[in-house]
């Protein structure tokens, strides 16, 4: 009976040693800047654009680092016809705003020919893909709405 008592009253202390970590752990999950910024005209927020295919350019405007994952804008800069292939984002909501150029966005079983000014919201668990097509530059503005994990 004694043994009981001892083993409760260790786990109860344990309990009360470990909640200020778990306090501090949570506290900091949820940690977003608290001041606002500027990203200029042509620069990356961290001044590190990426180039995942030859001849475009991602440049982050607002990391999901800046809002604990519940957002992620960035601008990208295509120079060659087509796009990504279709694929589901299982978390995320997407929006692209077309800056300049002629795009085709395909959200589910529509497909959107959109241009200079026009928005398409795409919502996750949908299938989606976009496509540069025409000559010319294109440039997209494309927002990701909780993403959770790092700038994707």
């Amino acid at each position: 009976m004694q043994r009981n008592r001892f083993l409760k009253a260790s786990l109860a202390t344990a309990t009360f040693l470990v909640s200020p970590f778990l306090w501090a752990a949570d506290t900091l999950k949820k940690y977003r800047i608290d001041k606002g910024f500027k990203v200029d005209a042509g620069k990356d927020r961290f001044n590190q654009a990426i180039s995942l295919f030859d001849g475009d350019t991602f440049m982050t405007k607002v990391s999901t680092k800046d809002t604990n994952g519940d957002l992620y804008i960035y601008k990208s800069r295509r120079v060659k016809e087509g796009g990504p292939a279709l694929h589901v984002h299982f978390n995320q909501d997407e929006l692209w705003y077309v800056l300049e150029g002629e795009f085709l966005i395909k959200v589910g079983e529509v497909i959107h020919p959109v241009k200079a000014g026009d928005t398409v919201f795409g919502p996750r668990n949908v299938p989606h893909c976009f496509a540069k097509v025409g000559p010319g530059e294109g440039r997209l503005l494309m927002t990701f709405q909780r993403v959770l994990s790092a700038d994707q």
